[in-house]
């Protein structure tokens, strides 16, 4: 049985790094060399959980073409299972990261493969999905895939509902646990506002009619669990940030890893807020991923 599979996006990011981030119409020289890397939420979360000892295994596309071979090759070499990675006749996801020396960061992805796929690409792979211990899924694919893999689903549901978007209500109904930022729970409840403050956080995702635990992702500020019962803020590491771009996504990978350990939400949550600690220290997404000895020794 696999620990793990991961219903996702997949892209090359290309990592520029500047002074600061570009306002409207505003054009930002920097100085330092772009990189590229994998990234995409799907490939970070699968890659992530890997690394953390999980038998994780990818559902998603990339293009027919160098990108998506070298992609593929990416996760296989972390012992990701990429038999269920398609080869769409559109080109592979692309994700042009600006990112500061302070590790602010803003995001343009081009999606490619990724809307490519859709409900039935997965039909082959329902078995997969259905004996998984747990599912990771997020919103960089179309509303059907997601809905599709929920469906499926015969074990934990973890959805990361970024980027935002509404999300239906018989799919919220089958999550498990939702891990939203602050701005994803405005949208996916149609807050005009964003709040900061913890009880309307708590009152927004309570009225989503998950099944389980909403863990609203902060920041430096940490994360606040919020059951049917209580609410809970837990303080994030204070650690020196570098590049923030695939904090949330190990996050969740995290945060699943210690909760099929039978962990706590309260629990995970420290787990997953330690790991994304990490991850922040170090420049880019997938590989900025500690592996689980990396964590413990940062303690």
């Amino acid at each position: 049985m696999t620990d793990i599979v991961v219903v996702g996006s997949l892209n090359v990011d290309v990592v520029v790094p500047l002074p600061e981030l570009p306002a409207a119409g505003q054009t930002v020289l920097g100085s330092a060399d772009h990189w590229r890397a994998g990234g995409g939420k799907g490939a970070n979360q699968a890659v992530a959980a890997a690394r953390l000892g999980r038998q994780v295994a990818m559902v998603g596309a990339v293009g027919d073409d160098a990108e998506g071979e070298w992609l593929t090759g990416l996760l296989a070499a972390e012992g990701v299972r990429t038999e269920a990675v398609l080869r769409a006749t559109r080109p592979t996801g692309q994700a042009i990261v600006l990112v500061t020396a302070d590790g602010d960061s803003t995001i343009a992805v081009s999606s490619g493969a990724n809307m490519w796929l859709s409900s039935a690409h997965l039909t082959p792979y329902r078995e997969l999905i259905r004996t998984a211990r747990a599912l990771l899924v997020q919103q960089e694919v179309s509303a059907e895939v997601v809905a599709e893999a929920v469906a499926a689903a015969g074990g934990l549901v973890v959805l990361n509902p970024a980027p935002a978007r509404p999300v239906d209500v018989a799919t919220l109904a089958r999550v498990d646990v939702l891990v939203p930022n602050r701005g994803e729970l405005a949208a996916l409840t149609g807050s005009p506002t964003v709040p900061g403050d913890a009880d309307q956080l708590a009152a927004l995702a309570r009225s989503l009619g998950t099944r389980g635990p909403v863990v609203v992702t902060l920041g430096a500020d940490g994360a606040l669990v919020v059951t049917d019962e209580r609410q809970w803020l837990l303080p994030a590491q204070p650690v020196e940030a570098v590049d923030a771009t695939g904090a949330g996504d190990t996050f969740c990978a995290a945060l699943a890893d210690a909760l099929l350990d039978g962990a706590s939400i309260d629990d995970a949550a420290r787990w997953a807020i330690r790991v994304a600690a990490v991850t922040v220290t170090r420049p880019g997404a997938m590989a900025a991923v500690p592996r689980r000895d990396e964590v413990l020794i940062a303690g």
